[in-house]
């Protein structure tokens, strides 16, 4: 990695065999991520780890399970927030929901939920739209840690106001203040949305569909994979939803150049949602 005393060849050889290590070691495969993404993030990691280049950071994550662990907080991106986006949950309630209660029962595959905001959010839309005690909705991720601060569902209340005039303007049917209590600077979210929501590990990269599902949300994670990668993800999202069902994901994000574009339709072109194409 050049401005860590490589040059450029070396660095890229590093960071090769870095990821391969992983796999091999810990068997969390960041070989598909993009190049880009994953050089700046673990630039960060070599200052926190006192170490002048990714060789003597792969030695320390071989040797030391610990450092892996602190090292994984660096190579995922934890950023989320509840109602992120306003107007793809208020396309959600508009465009997508009529269509999710003419199912007797739902589920719902949130996919890279990081720290769990997303989660609650789609659980606070479906208690607004009347379908949560139908609903399951899997929240997954590949970060330990985040999945634990996501079942807790704790939060900095200093957050709360962003998040409030989020959920307003997604087409909030109540006060957001309904779904949590704060005490000690932290937003506690209700425990009766937890019931609903299922958090478990499960990786892109390389696990399988584990349910059929209406609706899958990955926002924000397919810009940090290769095309590769994303293309794999995108057929694990094909195959786990049903006739018809509906895949939503980051603005920065599109269907449109993959080879999975005439696999879906448009239903909200701004808002990045999207309908599964019936082939029968």
């Amino acid at each position: 990695m050049k401005g860590e005393g490589d040059d450029g060849a070396v660095g890229d050889i590093e960071l090769n065999l870095l990821v391969e290590a992983i796999y091999h070691t810990y068997h969390y495969d960041f070989r598909g991520y993009a190049r880009a993404s994953l050089r700046r993030r673990l630039k960060a990691a070599l200052h926190h780890f006192g170490c002048a280049t990714l060789s003597q950071l792969q030695s320390r994550v071989l040797h030391e399970a610990a450092v892996f662990g602190e090292l994984l907080e660096y190579l995922t991106v934890q950023v989320s927030e509840m109602f992120r986006d306003p107007g793809y949950f208020l396309a959600l309630r508009e465009k997508v929901v009529p269509l999710l209660r003419t199912y007797p029962s739902l589920k719902i595959w949130v996919a890279g939920c990081s720290t769990g905001e997303e989660a609650y959010s789609m659980a606070i839309l479906l208690r607004e739209e009347g379908l949560l005690e139908r609903s399951l909705i899997y929240a997954t991720d590949i970060n330990p840690n985040a999945l634990r601060k996501a079942e807790a569902g704790i939060y900095d209340a200093a957050k709360v106001p962003e998040y409030t005039e989020n959920h307003r303007r997604s087409g909030g049917r109540s006060s957001l203040s309904d779904y949590y209590s704060a005490a000690y600077g932290r937003a506690i979210l209700d425990k009766s949305l937890r019931r609903n929501i299922v958090f478990s590990d499960h990786s892109l990269a390389t696990d399988s569909v584990f349910a059929e599902v209406q609706l899958v949300s990955c926002r924000n994670v397919l810009i940090y994979f290769d095309r590769a990668l994303q293309s794999r993800a995108l057929d694990l999202f094909h195959e786990a939803l049903c006739r018809k069902g509906f895949l939503g994901i980051g603005l920065r994000e599109s269907l449109r150049f993959s080879s999975h574009a005439d696999a879906f339709v448009e239903v909200a072109r701004e808002d990045r949602i999207y309908q599964k194409v019936d082939r029968a």
